[in-house]
């Protein structure tokens, strides 16, 4: 075995240097640091003999330092370890080999460089960076008490880099990046955090040749010991899975591949114009990005294939402003990072948005918050501990994230389970943690509707790119965020207009253009929301209509409506209540605003079928070119139908009858390319559709489980705002009809005209649940009802 090298060390020389602020040196800053210098020499002759004339003279080294090093400035401390290194070997010819550790004395963070060099070696390296005692406090373990309170974590970092420059070492960007992005992490094991840290200053540093080695230390973790330690060493192929997109702008640049397509999340929001219909053209813009850029291949795809709800929401940052408009989506690309950040800037540009004020007022903006679970940063490594530098750059996860309810609030409606690669934390937990930060004061996240004005003429709306988005008649505020008690604002009122012979209620009175222009105007000047044209009767038994007939009933209805002489009536609200495709797209184009679907796209087909399946498809591609919102209604076939709910019992009885079958088309509709946009969707349970009296009870008592999350299985209609139609149904004749518990009451039968008062109890029960919208019939009564329970229940 070789005998290991003799050395002659001065060990922690302090002097105090001059030390440049900036890269350009116009500044200077006085830094006491401690210099070490360990000598290789061969000390053998000098022991055999006892003459110091064999050794290396420490005293004259010592002074040639000490004299020398405090007459130059220096930009860095490899700048200052390069210094120490000439003048070693030009003043000490018996010098051949040292190595050189130099320490900040006192500085935050503790940080220390050392590195080795050979007389006349030419390359610089390979250098040690170290950053010792970087301390913070975390959730960090899987006791019950770790999970709540936050404890001490203290890492020694070392970096082992090749050869370097003389540019310096970002050692407090790196420090502060570490306790930004760490310090709200939530890891259960020191190993995985560890581990985090390590790919973090790997992916830092950007040097694919760097070794780091991380010693995570708990000092509260033991009662007799000082701590328990863990040390790990780490290099870039150890994260071969995340690293294959991170980093520079040349990884952000090349990390998209043709053949592999890609999760993104981003935001969108807009406070100038008609901010529903500028999202909507920014949408529709990201699904044709070669019409967008000239330089992408041919190949270059992007699918909007998720969104969330739409939210009106308070400016942050600087308030003198309009409100935006807030959502976000899913999308699935093979762009890079940076092809898709230039196809979303150049969308901006395109529908309006111009340079201005930073967070100012914009016709849209959109961010890119996630690539998958890839960390992107595009800046200079000594910039990173700022975020005044992002203009022109890209950073992912979008580093203001997760100070922003109107980011995390839509991500949550998408994909609240995803865990954010930084923090470790599901978008969940972030949003808990950021809503419990808030006040009472603060403006309350509004769910909002959007409804597209038809009929559209050319000039009408924006038109881009052989892209046509309606413009925005109305905007119906649906509820308010859950941590500000989560309920409607206001409950809408639907007024329902049927147009035919044999509706359960209405059937022959208002089947021609006097008598329904007559009940239009009476319901608008009433307080009705929005007018329901229905076309075809759902009432069991009720005669099979053609699709001809079906719009030779609504068609001219609708445009009577359109062109009255009064503005309120041209101007309302219209639905069409139509299972059909064909029906549905020729209402909506003759003047209606949104569709109301009993079947929830899949046609009267029960059991489901292929054929149901098809309908869906045709319906979703009809809806979402159009703009329209939709209404999505529980129902099994034929209404007159008792179905058998049995397969529920054990697991929530009918409320889960409805989550799990609605839920299953919701899924369908929304979600995938080509879906019906999240915001633009309503739910009815479907009182009065094949559903047995004590289950459409117990449907009504339970109407606010409907849309309400479940952290345990999930429901798949969480958070949509509910349509409830319980206006003079045969459920409310059934309960009449019962006499009272002591029998001294026998019940009565009643038509639907008698059933007024019993639809009143059901609208009140409806606003205290939390119901968005009401369909009725007497809609003068109905809103006085609507009135007082909001006033009760929703103050």
């Amino acid at each position: 075995m070789p005998r290991a090298k003799d050395t002659i060390r001065i060990d922690e020389l302090l002097l105090t240097l001059s030390f440049a602020v900036d890269d350009d040196g116009n500044e200077e800053h006085s830094q006491a640091v401690l210099l070490s210098v360990i000598i290789a020499h061969d000390i053998s002759k000098a022991a055999r003999s006892d003459n110091v004339a064999y050794s290396i003279d420490y005293a004259a080294v010592c002074a040639t330092l000490t004299e020398t090093l405090p007459k130059t400035r220096y930009t860095s401390l490899e700048a200052l370890v390069e210094r120490v290194f000439e003048t070693l070997f030009r003043s000490h010819p018996d010098v051949d080999e040292a190595s050189v550790v130099v320490t900040l004395q006192g500085a935050l963070p503790h940080v220390t460089i050392e590195t080795t060099r050979r007389r006349g070696q030419t390359s610089t390296g390979p250098y040690r960076f170290v950053i010792n005692t970087l301390t913070f406090s975390v959730i960090l373990g899987v006791n019950p008490r770790e999970r709540i309170e936050k404890q001490p974590v203290v890492f020694d970092i070392t970096i082992d880099r090749g050869v370097t420059s003389q540019e310096r070492f970002p050692f407090v960007a790196l420090a502060t990046s570490i306790h930004q992005t760490f310090t709200a992490s939530a890891y259960l094991t020191v190993e995985a955090f560890a581990s985090a840290v390590a790919c973090h200053v790997l992916e830092y540093t950007r040097d694919p040749e760097d070794t780091v080695t991380i010693k995570l230390s708990k000092p509260n973790a033991l009662t007799l010991a000082a701590s328990a330690q863990i040390e790990i060493t780490r290099r870039r192929n150890d994260f071969a899975d995340v690293f294959a997109g991170r980093g520079s702008e040349a990884e952000a640049e090349h990390s998209g591949s043709s053949s592999s397509f890609h999760s993104v999340a981003l935001a969108l929001g807009s406070n100038l114009g008609d901010r529903f219909a500028n999202i909507e053209t920014a949408l529709r813009l990201l699904e044709v990005p070669t019409s967008m850029l000239g330089n992408l291949p041919e190949h270059a795809q992007v699918s909007v294939v998720d969104t969330s709800f739409m939210y009106e929401t308070a400016p942050m940052y600087v308030t003198d402003q309009p409100r935006f408009a807030n959502c976000a989506c899913m999308i699935e690309t093979n762009l890079s990072p940076m092809e898709l950040l230039r196809l979303v800037k150049v969308i901006e540009t395109v529908v309006g948005r111009m340079p201005s004020m930073r967070f100012g007022p914009r016709a849209v903006d959109l961010d890119i918050l996630m690539y998958d679970d890839r960390l992107v940063d595009t800046r200079r490594l000594d910039t990173w501990a700022s975020l005044d530098n992002l203009i022109g750059e890209l950073v992912i996860p979008h580093p203001r994230m997760c100070e922003r309810e109107f980011v995390l609030r839509p991500l949550h409606d998408m994909i609240p389970h995803y865990i954010h690669p930084s923090y470790n934390k599901t978008i969940r937990a972030l949003l808990d943690e950021l809503v419990s930060t808030q006040t009472e004061s603060d403006f309350p996240m509004l769910k909002v509707m959007p409804f597209p004005k038809y009929p559209l003429n050319d000039t009408e709306g924006i038109k881009i790119h052989g892209i046509h988005v309606p413009p925005t008649a109305k905007c119906w505020t649906m509820s308010s965020n859950p941590a500000k008690h989560g309920r409607p604002r206001k409950t809408h009122l639907m007024a329902t207009l049927n147009v035919t012979p044999d509706s359960f209620s209405d059937g022959a009175q208002h089947n021609t253009l006097p008598t329904a222009l007559a009940y239009t105007t009476t319901a608008v000047s009433s307080g009705a929301d929005m007018i329901d044209i229905g076309g075809y009767s759902t009432r069991p038994g009720a005669a099979t209509v053609s699709t001809d007939e079906e719009l030779a009933r609504v068609l001219p209805v609708v445009q009577a409506i359109r062109a009255h002489p009064s503005p309120a009536v041209r101007d309302a609200l219209l639905s069409v209540d139509t299972f059909r495709w064909e029906v549905a797209a020729r209402a909506v184009h003759a003047g209606v605003n949104c569709i109301n679907d009993v079947h929830a796209f899949t046609g009267p087909a029960y059991p489901l079928d292929a054929v149901s399946w098809e309908h869906l498809a045709r319906m979703r591609t009809m809806a979402r070119e159009l703009c329209v919102p939709v209404v999505l209604m529980h129902s099994r076939g034929d209404a007159g139908q008792n179905k058998v709910y049995d397969a529920y019992n054990d697991g929530g009885g009918i409320v889960a009858a409805v989550q799990t079958e609605l839920g299953l088309k919701v899924d369908k509709i929304v979600r995938g390319p080509g879906g019906v946009r999240r915001w633009l969707v309503l739910l009815d349970p479907g009182i009065g559709f094949s559903k047995p009296v004590e289950r459409q009870l117990a449907l009504m008592r339970s109407l606010e489980r409907h849309a309400q999350e479940c952290e345990r299985s999930g429901n798949p209609l969480a958070g949509y705002p509910l349509l409830v139609g319980p206006s003079k149904k045969s459920v409310w004749g059934a309960v009449l009809e019962e006499g009272d518990i002591e029998g001294v009451y026998e019940g009565r039968k009643t038509g639907t005209q008698e059933r007024g008062w019993a639809t009143a109890a059901a609208v009140a029960c409806a606003v205290q649940q939390g119901a968005s919208v009401v369909r009725v019939h007497d809609v003068a009564e109905m809103r006085d009802v609507v009135a007082v329970a909001s006033a009760i229940w929703n103050p």
